[in-house]
């Protein structure tokens, strides 16, 4: 049953509005008041109200009439709008497509960026560390070199769908609980590209593009990480109608070093010295990322001491300056003697008694501490 309040009071406009004014008025009522998405008891009734509103006065010649002779004006159906001529589907999709209604509108004919594509890429962990330029090839469509994207036999042209008229859609009217309403949907006969092909391009078989292996090569910035991804904008499919071509994602994955383990941008090396060595102290070659680096080992070092080689760790990807490498040193106790290496540890060990002291932190106490800082 039509509603017998004021057209403008039910949106909230005034009677001199623009049609902006009116179609974002009805745009902000109908996300609030739509059936689907609201809770009000009374939104299917208010919605209908909207709608009816939004019909007449979104019609130049309806909203003349209305405002020069009431709803007498607007004819048969004891005032309703005739819905069978109005088309709301560009304004349902915007308004109901961010709840996951699908209106069916075509979207063929509107320029779309090519696909992303994704590859790994390995890296050494000194490659991962300074960088490295590295040779990908990467797999894609790209425009048939032969119909140049067209999809027609060379010598031939697409011919414009007759069943759409080139427009990639056909609309018609359906039965809603909201009265008639005109929809869109992709063309049955060109599939929603506009245009027919009589005569396919033999080299892409009609599709307008042709499967390539592109080689490129790819500056990696130094202090990657397995799990970095590097976007090559324009690397991707190609668009179609025009649309800009996709990018390509490189995901690097970095291979185990022997010995050298990375936290964030600090490099951990654990070195493993002999008792003399942490008894009395010495001077040891370390090996780092950049080669090797004198360490001094003072005298009585315990198990667990971590020495920091400042600077000497992985760059900063988004800063410059680098991290550190932190060396844990373990004292290695031999397993096997000889005479004379047992009797010298025989008389050290008169010397230094032989009970045990209990501590209230280990080795692994100590690590632990360390590498959570």
């Amino acid at each position: 049953m039509p509603t017998s309040r004021d057209y403008y009071d039910i949106l909230g406009v005034p009677r001199n509005a623009s049609t902006e004014d009116i179609k974002s008025a009805f745009r902000k009522l109908a996300r609030q008041y739509h059936p689907d998405v609201s809770k009000e008891p009374d939104a299917e009734e208010k919605f209908k109200e909207i709608n009816e509103a939004y019909g007449v006065l979104s019609d130049p010649e309806k909203r003349r009439r209305y405002d020069q002779f009431g709803r007498a004006g607007l004819g048969d159906m004891n005032g309703m709008p005739d819905y069978a001529t109005m088309d709301f589907s560009d304004i349902f999709e915007e308004i109901l497509g961010g709840f996951g209604f699908d209106f069916g509108t075509s979207r063929a004919r509107r320029p779309r960026r090519g696909r992303d594509l994704q590859m790994q890429v390995v890296l050494t962990f000194e490659e991962a560390v300074f960088g490295v330029e590295k040779t990908v090839e990467v797999t894609r469509n790209e425009v048939c070199s032969a119909c140049r994207g067209s999809g027609a036999e060379p010598g031939t042209s697409p011919q414009r769908c007759s069943t759409c008229g080139g427009r990639g859609e056909v609309r018609q009217v359906r039965q809603t609980i909201f009265g008639s309403m005109m929809q869109s949907g992709p063309c049955p006969t060109c599939g929603g590209r506009g245009e027919v092909i009589p005569t396919p391009c033999r080299t892409c078989r009609g599709s307008g593009l042709e499967r390539k292996t592109v080689r490129k090569t790819v500056a990696i910035p130094a202090g990657v990480d397995t799990g970095t991804q590097i976007r090559l904008p324009g690397e991707g499919e190609p668009g179609t109608l025009g649309g800009p071509q996709g990018n390509l994602y490189l995901v690097i994955s970095v291979q185990p070093h022997p010995f050298f383990k990375r936290r964030d941008n600090d490099i951990i090396l654990n070195l493993d010295i002999n008792v003399a060595q942490a008894a009395l102290g010495a001077e040891i070659e370390v090996p780092t990322v950049d080669g090797k680096e004198t360490l001094k080992i003072p005298p009585g070092t315990q198990p667990g001491k971590v020495f920091i080689l400042k600077g000497r760790g992985v760059p900063y990807l988004r800063r410059s300056g680098r991290g550190d490498q932190l060396v844990i040193i373990n004292v290695e106790i031999p397993t096997r003697l000889t005479k004379e290496q047992r009797e010298l540890f025989q008389k050290l060990a008169a010397t230094l008694g032989d009970t045990p002291k209990p501590k209230e932190k280990g080795f692994l106490d100590w690590l632990n501490e360390m590498l959570n800082q």
